[in-house]
This record gives structure tokens, sequence and C-alpha cells, in this order.
């Protein structure tokens, strides 16, 4: 992957509804970062970031199906994540289907392109 098509995933997790505070911040220091001297440690800081908030598709599941989910989303909209999330696992999926997260395992998989 290159790094111009990357960074469309960078934007992708900035841009991301399901985007935490902490990781959009990261995720702007490091597009701001790019081309200059602290590229390198910015790109460290956000793949640090994103290995701790990228949630895989099994801590998705029970969340999903939790009261507190039903309380953030409504019933009917828990109840339709939950089965997207089994669906993305039944078809092999292992991480959350969310657009911070799975542009994040995008970032994740190729970080030596933001690395090198």
């Amino acid at each position: 992957m290159t790094k111009e098509a990357l960074l469309k995933h960078v934007d992708a997790v900035i841009a991301a509804p399901s985007c935490y505070a902490g990781l959009k911040k990261k995720a702007e220091a490091y597009r701001a970062a790019v081309g200059k001297a602290d590229e390198k440690e910015a790109a460290k800081a956000l793949l640090a970031e994103l290995k701790e908030d990228v949630q895989s598709i099994d801590a998705v599941i029970p969340f999903f199906a939790s009261d507190k989910a039903k309380e953030i989303f409504g019933a009917d909209t828990a109840a339709s994540l939950l089965a997207q999330a089994n669906e993305v696992k039944a078809k092999g999926g292992d991480t959350c289907f969310c657009p911070a997260c799975s542009n994040g395992k995008t970032i994740l998989d190729n970080a030596s392109v933001l690395l090198g």
C-alpha cells in the first residue's frame, strides 16, 4: 500500500463518528507531522494508540448485546449492530466493523509504510 493510500485511512479514522477523542488527536497530530522532522515519532504514537483502541469482533459482540449498548444506541440499533457484528464474525472477520476500527486495522497492517 502506498503512503498516499494509507493517509486516506488516517483521514477516515479522523472523520469516523466512532473515533474517540484521544485517537482522533493522535491521528490529527500524525497528519500535521507528515513531511516534517517529527513524522516518525507521530506515526509511532498513532500506531501505539491504534493498538490500544482497535477492537476485535469478539470484544464488540458482547458489548452490542449488553444493556449499556441498548442505553447508548437504543434497543433496535443495538440489535442491528449485534446482528452485523455476528455476520462479520461468521464471514471470518476479526475486527470491529466501525469506520475507526476497520480503517485503524488497515493502518496497523501497513505500519511499515508510516514508519518507512
